[in-house]
Order: structure tokens, then C-alpha cells, then sequence
């Protein structure tokens, strides 16, 4: 299996790359504009410290003790384990285990997985706000029906996040250390800050997703990139890869033409953004080499998601 996940993203990569303009793809990359990756960079590694804030808050709702530096931390390795290594969840895993010195492993968990579960419905309404925006303008008839039923599945598969969420905090009932009484005490008791950081860490990420483009040489329209940028990052959920390479070059790759942008430029785009990420995830290899080795050994399953 660790071989399949290693292999299946080369292989999505070169069949987008024999498939979208291949060799325009490569020169874009080749011709990356160095300021725009900078301030990809940047938007990224601000990603990853307010996710690491909505982490702490979380985790001290349920009653667990998080230093602020000690999240920052955590986050990074969890983030470069989560890139450089098949599955996507070993990073969540180990900082869940790595969490629990200050409680049980449930609510270490329950704090990891609710706070990934908080960005995903950022990102949901950022996709949502997208859509409206697409239907509105002027270009709609034209972009609806260029869109294949198969496009709008991920799309309905994020709407169906926050409806889902708040399904699961509509009441308090539950046992004491539940799933339900835990998203009750960790998001809808804290809403408004919950909001704010998952609204604007969905923005940066998006945000980053269009400096990528422009640094591989392409402009992709803010309005089309809040639909298209979370659609495209929704495909990383898919098995048998590792960062979720090569579903997100397909996905770029078929859902550019929406913004009137070819595949290859949505494949150089997706390539530069995974790139960045990569590096902008490198101080957790920094952190992981100074990290005592105290974490419990224990198997911990936390489905994790890109934000």
C-alpha cells in the first residue's frame, strides 16, 4: 500500500502532464516568479500559525493545558509528517498522542479532529460565497453550463460540511465526554472567534493558491478562485497518495478552464502551490529533530483534511 500511495501520485502527475499541455506546464515552473512565491510562502506559514491559535483554542475548551509555543510547534511537525509521509494523518496522530499529557487521549483527539473539522467548513463557505459570486456574474449561463455533474460533487460534498457540523452541535446531549458535548464546548461556545480564524485561515489558503498562480506565471480571478481553489485542495481527501499529490494536479487541471485558464496552467499552478507547501512546512523537520522522543506509543486513527 505505502508503495501504491508512492507511486499513484507520479503516475496522476504524468498523465496530467501528457494530458494538459505538458511541456507549457514545465516552462511555466521553469519560469516561476520568485516575489510571488515569497508571498506564497508567506500566506502559508500564516496558514499554519493561526491554524496552530485555533488548535490551542480548542484543545483548552476541552480542558486540556496547550502553550501557545508548544501548539506552533506541534503544528509544523505535524504538518511536515503530513507531507512527507503516505496517509495524510500520521502528523494529526502524533500530535493528538503528543497532546494528551495534560488529559485523556479522547479529548486529545477530539480537539485535533474538531479543529481540522472547523477549517473544512471555513473553507465550505469561502466555496459557497464562490458559487453565489459565480452565479451572479454576468458570466453565469456560459459557466454553468460548461460545468459537468461530476464538478458539482465535490462542490455538494463541502456544502454538506457545515450542515453536517452544526447537526452535530444542535444540542447538548450526550455523554459527558462525547463527541456532541465536545464540538458544543469547543466551537458553538467559543463561535465567534471559531469563525474568524477558520474564515480567514480559508481565505489565506486560497489566497496562497492565487500567488502560486502568479508565480507560475497565470492570473487566476479572485471571484472564481473562492469556488474553484477549495474544490481543487478537496480532492488532497482522496486515498492512496501522499499530500495528496497528483489528485490535486488533476483536479487543478480540470477545473481551471472554469476561470478561462487552460490545464496546464492550473496544472503549473497546483505543482508550484504543492511545492511551497512542502517548504513552508519545513521548519516541523527542524522541530521534529529536537523533539524528545516521549510521546506514548499508542495508535491513534484521526482522519485529517487539508485548510
Amino acid at each position: 500500500m505505502s508503495a501504491l500511495r508512492l507511486c499513484l501520485p507520479l503516475a496522476l502527475i504524468g498523465l496530467c502532464l501528457w494530458l494538459a499541455e505538458g511541456r507549457e506546464a514545465l516552462q511555466r515552473l521553469l519560469d516561476l516568479a520568485p516575489g510571488w512565491g515569497l508571498a506564497t510562502l508567506g500566506l502559508l506559514n500564516a496558514v499554519t500559525l493561526l491554524s496552530a491559535l485555533r488548535w490551542q483554542r480548542t484543545a483548552k475548551a476541552l480542558g486540556l493545558e496547550l502553550p501557545r509555543s508548544e501548539a506552533v510547534r506541534e503544528y509544523y511537525m505535524a504538518q511536515f509528517v503530513n507531507q512527507t509521509l503516505p496517509g495524510g494523518v500520521l502528523g494529526d496522530a502524533a500530535r493528538a498522542a503528543r497532546s494528551r499529557r495534560s488529559g485523556p487521549l479522547s479529548r486529545a483527539a477530539q480537539a485535533v479532529v474538531l479543529e481540522r473539522a472547523a477549517g473544512q467548513a471555513g473553507m465550505a463557505m469561502v466555496a459557497l460565497s464562490g458559487a453565489v459570486l459565480l452565479l451572479a456574474g454576468s458570466e453565469r449561463p456560459a459557466q454553468v453550463a460548461g460545468l459537468s455533474a461530476s464538478l458539482w460533487l465535490p462542490a455538494a460534498a463541502l456544502a454538506m460540511l457545515p450542515g453536517a457540523l452544526a447537526l452535530l452541535l444542535a444540542s447538548r446531549r450526550g455523554r459527558a465526554h462525547g463527541w456532541r458535548r465536545a464540538a458544543h464546548t469547543a466551537l458553538l461556545d467559543d463561535w465567534p472567534a471559531q469563525a474568524a480564524l477558520s474564515l480567514v485561515i480559508a481565505v489565506l489558503t486560497v489566497a496562497a493558491f492565487v500567488t502560486a498562480t502568479l508565480a507560475s506565471c497565470s492570473q487566476l480571478p479572485i471571484g472564481k478562485a473562492a469556488l474553484i481553489v477549495p474544490l481543487i485542495l478537496a480532492a488532497m481527501l482522496l486515498p492512496a497518495s501522499v499530500a495528496g499529490w497528483g489528485w490535486r494536479e488533476g483536479a487543478a487541471a480540470a477545473l481551471f478552464p472554469i476561470a478561462g485558464l487552460d490545464a496546464g496552467a492550473g496544472l503549473a499552478a497546483s505543482i508550484t502551490f504543492g511545492l511551497i507547501s512542502l517548504c513552508a512546512a519545513l521548519p516541523g523537520a527542524f522541530f521534529l529533530r529536537r523533539a524528545p522522543q516521549t510521546a506514548p506509543r499508542t495508535s491513534v486513527g484521526i482522519a485529517s483534511t487539508p485548510d
